[in-house]
């Protein structure tokens, strides 16, 4: 088996795999429990003057 068929074998399944679950965490991340106040503090960075 080469190395290209070993690394396409890989990604079909562990790669997905993966990406899925950092999909989920990132989902839950940004819905998590006083994220919303967090996140308008950022937004308001640009706004500030220094």
């Amino acid at each position: 088996m080469d190395d290209y068929t070993a690394m396409r074998h890989f990604a079909d399944s562990w790669g997905l795999l993966g990406m899925a679950l950092f999909f989920v965490g990132a989902i839950a991340f940004a819905f998590r429990p006083g994220s919303r106040d967090l996140a308008d503090e950022a937004a308001r960075i640009p706004l500030q003057d220094d």
